[in-house]
């Protein structure tokens, strides 16, 4: 049963270019893992606001994907770059 999951991830103003890079790395890495269906990320027109849209195979997928160094190399830098993060686990409805 799919996992799935919309990251909204509120960037500090200075450091929006920085924190994009970062995001568009953990796309790229992410689409490569077996239990991605997909992760796509948005990044608002009018704040420095990303929204990722994610669909994982299982829950097991999704608990692997949170240990890869790239994951964890933005948790650990998540405080200086964004003024926090909020993650729905949601079910699909249609």
């Amino acid at each position: 049963m799919s996992i799935y999951l919309t990251a909204i991830v509120k960037s500090k103003q200075e450091t929006t270019v920085a924190l994009r890079t970062m995001l568009l790395d953990m796309v790229v890495n992410s689409r490569k893992e077996e239990a991605c269906i997909q992760y796509d990320l948005h990044e608002s027109a009018v704040d420095h606001t990303f929204i990722f849209q994610e669909e994982w195979k299982d829950q097991a997928g999704l608990d692997l994907h949170n240990k890869h160094p790239y994951i964890l190399a933005f948790v650990a830098q998540a405080d200086q770059l964004t003024d926090g993060i909020v993650i729905y686990k949601t079910e699909k409805l249609a």
